[in-house]
This record gives C-alpha cells, sequence and structure tokens, in this order.
C-alpha cells in the first residue's frame, strides 16, 4: 500500500550521515543535532542526561514528522562548554552507564543460574 517498508525506519540510507550538526547562528552556544533513524527512546535519554550537565541551559529534542525517521535534539549551554562538548559527554556517560547496567543484569543473571543449579 502506501506504507514505506520496515526497513527505512532503522536503516541508514547510504551517503547520509548518522548524526549532522548545526549551529544556531542567533543564539550564542547553542546548536541542532540531527540523529538520522531514532525516535523517542534515543531522544528522550539523550535529553535527560544532558540535563544533568550543569553547563547546559537547554536541551530538547522533536520529530519532525511521523514519516521521517529522525529526531532534532537542540542543546544552549553556557559559556563554560559548547553544544558539541554537551552531546559527546553525554553520549559517553550514557555508554557508560548501559555498560555499567549489562554487567549488572549478567552478573545477577549468572548468580540466579548458579542458585538453580545448586538445588537440583
Amino acid at each position: 500500500m502506501n506504507a514505506p517498508d520496515r526497513y527505512e525506519r532503522f536503516v541508514v540510507p547510504e551517503g547520509t550521515k548518522k548524526v549532522s550538526y548545526e549551529r544556531d547562528t542567533k543564539i550564542i552556544n547553542a546548536a541542532s543535532f540531527t540523529v538520522e533513524r531514532e525516535d523517542h527512546t534515543i531522544g528522550n535519554i539523550v535529553r535527560m542526561q544532558l540535563h544533568r550537565d550543569p553547563n547546559v541551559l537547554f536541551a530538547g529534542y522533536k520529530l519532525p514528522h511521523p514519516l521521517q525517521y529522525k529526531i532534532i535534539v537542540r542543546i544552549h549551554t553556557t559559556s563554560q562548554s559548547s553544544p558539541m562538548q554537551a552531546y559527546n559527554q553525554a553520549i559517553t556517560d550514557l555508554d557508560k552507564e548501559l555498560d555499567y547496567l549489562k554487567s549488572a543484569f549478567e552478573e545477577r543473571i549468572s548468580r540466579k543460574l548458579r542458585r538453580v543449579d545448586m538445588e537440583y
């Protein structure tokens, strides 16, 4: 029918960058990042991580249109930082946090499996 193919929501087209950066010309230390093939899941997590940074004055995201598979993350920072630094730090911190969650989950699963093995 008229619906786009499902893979279009996830696969970044050849020649398209996953993340693009556009500096705001009207506001100092403000920029927009367009993240291709992502939705509210990543947008909200990145926004919340940016809010943890004391140098971030504003962080928000939007989906331009339901059939455009991208988010636009907007960041405004103090003069002690830049939007690029804040974005990179947020992604690095999220990566560390997710690694910690993964290892904690795997540890709990292995403990549970050892306990089950001992019962038999």
